[in-house]
């Protein structure tokens, strides 16, 4: 069995030079631990989060047997993930195609410098394009209609709307809308989108590939990345960082983000949960509410005292209160289809305008945090998305902006019942209780927990019946728990060998020696390899395993 593992990086004018390797002091040491194992097969010597995780993982999967080989960006794309506008990243460098000389070698090295030393076969990306190639894929992204850029097909390929999610992700905005030179860098992500379809085409007909493991699954590369497997029969295996920490999120054919909306209730109906189960995840939510237990959070400690924050607003104690939790804009945009509203900010819109004629009721909007403390702060704040277009606010609506250092879980609890578009958090509500209304598409949908709004009239319907004046029932609680349960401890894979780092990178390998990655040795990574190796389910039995 073969594997195709891989990094990315944005493009210079020509393919940057291989020389030698600059090794982070943070990186493991693979030469010493290989020449010091008698498991490794290979010994000869030989974003930084991401590599570090496909390196650790060509290094299991090989000691499972697998033959595994390496693709590497050597810097021949006009945009990928990796450029960011929050980061420094100038529009000019992206319509010039001049990506900063500081960004591709740095990329490169650090690719290099995880996965040459395991002696695997490292490919590049420029090996699969030609001058011809890049010329053809500049005159067609060109030539692309502006008005149908995010629809357009390169050769029966969806490379439009990756293109538009890694434009909108550099940008930091749900549209380009105000942006002078965006749909110039919207042309250039679609360049780059048809330059990796080209690629990954001619690798995959030059060489059989079983699985394909890489991150995320969306924008550019990735996400035409996951178009070409698809077409070509090569199985996906998509990846990225949990909430939890020490924990990965895997998923077949595509992002977590999907798969988990569609993941049949099946999987979790059935699972032992009895007091143990029950105490773990009710503990573990809790921790949630300052994030102890994470790796993943967007406050250090927020204040748990909602009463003072709400009476600061206004809010009166005596009329039901609603709350509505908001996604990123630019993140809602990319990872979660619109249902029955067309936008994030239209359905935030419609809500208010709903309050504004109930004057029975309040209405609290908490805006997510992560628009300020995300691994890429928006640049299309909700807060001023919503002044635009409705500069006053009724007298009953009031907002929670990212800034606020108060606990949401703590203002929820003091609410009838949450309205949500995408969000996690309905995860964490339903199994404290609390009614939820889902407005888009999230991952609690359709799990038998939440009123779900398929359509503007529907979702209408749900609002007049407001409040509800009641909190969810024992059973649906239970329910909620074990769905909890199966998403915060099962579909997140524990690892042994990672652990959380004081850098930005928050997480490195811990890695002593070669044994610390052979079967028997971590549960986590066993399960991992197996769904990689096998195709079966990145479930985590925890209740069988303990945590």
């Amino acid at each position: 069995m073969a594997l195709l593992d891989w990094i990315t990086g944005p493009r210079l004018p020509k393919p940057l030079p291989k020389g030698a390797i600059d090794r982070p002091s943070h990186y493991p040491d693979w030469k010493a631990l290989i020449e010091a194992s008698q498991l490794w097969p290979l010994r000869r010597p030989g974003h930084r989060g991401r590599v570090m995780f496909e390196a650790t993982m060509a290094a299991a999967l090989s000691l499972s047997d697998a033959e595994v080989e390496i693709m590497l960006c050597d810097g021949i794309l006009t945009g990928c993930l990796k450029a960011e506008l929050v980061g420094g990243v100038k529009p000019e460098t992206l319509v010039d195609r001049k990506m900063p000389e500081t960004l591709c070698p740095s990329c490169l090295n650090d690719g290099r410098a995880m996965f040459e030393p395991l002696g695997l076969k490292v490919r590049y990306l420029s090996e699969f394009v030609t001058d011809r190639d890049r010329k053809a894929a500049a005159r067609i992204a060109a030539e692309a209609p502006a008005a149908g850029m995010a629809d357009f097909e390169y050769d029966g390929l969806k490379v439009g709307e990756q293109a538009r999610a890694g434009a909108l992700r550099y940008y930091t905005r749900g549209d380009l809308d105000g942006e002078p030179q965006g749909e110039t860098v919207l042309r250039r992500y679609l360049e780059a989108a048809i330059l990796s379809a080209i690629a990954y085409r001619r690798l995959f007909d030059e060489q059989h590939y079983d699985v394909a493991l890489f991150h995320h699954g969306l924008y550019v590369p990735q996400g035409v990345v996951g178009e070409v497997c698809r077409e070509k029969g090569v199985h996906v295996v998509n990846w990225f960082v949990a909430y939890r920490e020490g924990c990965f999120i895997l998923s077949h054919d595509d992002t977590y983000h999907h798969t988990l909306m569609d993941e049949p209730t099946e999987a979790w109906e059935t699972i032992t949960f009895g007091d143990i189960q029950r105490g773990e995840i009710e503990t573990y939510l809790r921790s949630r509410w300052q994030g102890s237990r994470d790796w993943i959070g967007f406050h250090e400690k927020p204040s748990e005292d909602a009463r003072a924050w709400l009476a600061g607003l206004g809010v009166d104690p005596e009329k039901p209160l609603i709350g509505l939790l908001t996604n990123v804009v630019w993140d809602a945009q990319l990872h979660y289809p619109a249902n029955a509203f067309d936008s994030l900010i239209d359905w935030v819109i419609e809500t208010i305008d709903a309050f504004a004629k109930r004057p029975d009721l309040q209405l609290v909007i908490r805006v997510h945090p992560a628009e300020i403390r995300g691994t890429a702060p928006s640049r299309q704040p909700m807060a001023e998305a919503v002044a635009e277009r409705r500069p006053s606010l009724p007298a009953n609506v009031f907002i929670i902006g990212p800034a606020d250092d108060v606990s949401t879980y703590a203002v929820m609890e003091h609410c009838d019942s949450v309205l949500i578009y995408g969000t996690k958090t309905g995860v964490e509500l339903t199994a404290m209780g609390i009614p939820v209304v889902v407005a888009g598409e999230a991952w609690i949908k359709g799990k038998g927990l939440t009123l779900d709004a398929s359509s503007r009239a529907e979702y209408a319907e749900i609002l007049a019946s407001l409040p509800l004046k009641r909190r969810l029932d024992a059973a649906t609680v239970e329910r909620a728990k074990k769905y909890a349960y199966h998403f915060f401890f099962r579909r997140m894979m524990p690892l042994k060998v990672m652990r959380r780092d004081a850098s930005n990178l928050f997480f490195r390998p811990a890695i002593a020696s070669m044994d610390d990655l052979a079967r028997g040795a971590d549960a986590g990574l066993d399960r991992i390899c197996d769904g990689v190796l096998d195709a079966a389910p990145f479930i985590y039995p925890a209740e069988d395993l303990g945590l």
